[in-house]
């Protein structure tokens, strides 16, 4: 009995991790959630921004841009161009069943109306049985997370008004400031 809800604390703590969009924060290794960048040339960086399975794509895209706009006003320029960029889905599934396990337990009792645990009936059918377990009594759920990167270039100046793809950086700051969330 201890384990289980030993098990079950576990669980809603990574649910509660989760549960929160990926704030605007460095990414702690390759591989985390947040912002890392790296220099490429004098005036060329690529930048990636990952978020979870909590946080949207328009989100991890604001705040890519964003990041974007700050390397470009550290290192002294004025505006970016995005040479290149792209936003990744990773779409991946999760199963959870009811079932208990072979003698059954919380997730049998009270099952269609008879608390007989695992002894009771496995359908609604005038039989006895185990339940009839994964995948009958499964819920599958998508999780998708977002990752994107670009790869940019830094100029002084006036961002050239016939390239889409130019930003001006202090713009870029001033309008997505109030979207960026940071860690704690």
């Amino acid at each position: 009995m201890g384990h289980r809800i030993l098990l079950a604390a576990l669980a809603a703590g990574l649910l509660a991790a989760c549960a929160t969009s990926t704030p605007y924060q460095p990414a702690s290794s390759p591989r985390a959630y947040g912002f890392s960048d790296q220099k490429i040339e004098e005036n060329r960086y690529r930048i990636t921004f990952r978020g979870n399975s909590s946080t949207d794509r328009e989100t991890v895209e604001n705040f890519l841009l964003f990041r974007a706009a700050e390397l470009t006003i550290q290192n002294g320029y004025d505006h970016f161009v995005v040479v290149e960029g792209d936003t990744e889905a990773r779409r991946s599934y999760s199963t959870t069943g009811t079932s208990a396990g072979f003698f059954g337990g919380p997730a049998y009792f009270g099952r269609y109306g008879y608390p007989f645990g695992g002894f009771g009936y496995a359908f609604p059918y005038y039989a006895y049985g185990f339940g009839w377990g994964a995948p009958y009594d499964a819920y599958t759920r998508e999780i998708t997370r977002y990752s994107a990167i670009a790869f940019i270039t830094m100029h002084r100046g006036p961002k050239p008004a016939d390239n889409p793809q130019a930003f001006d950086a202090r713009d870029v700051e001033t309008n997505l400031r109030q979207l960026i969330e940071r860690a704690p």
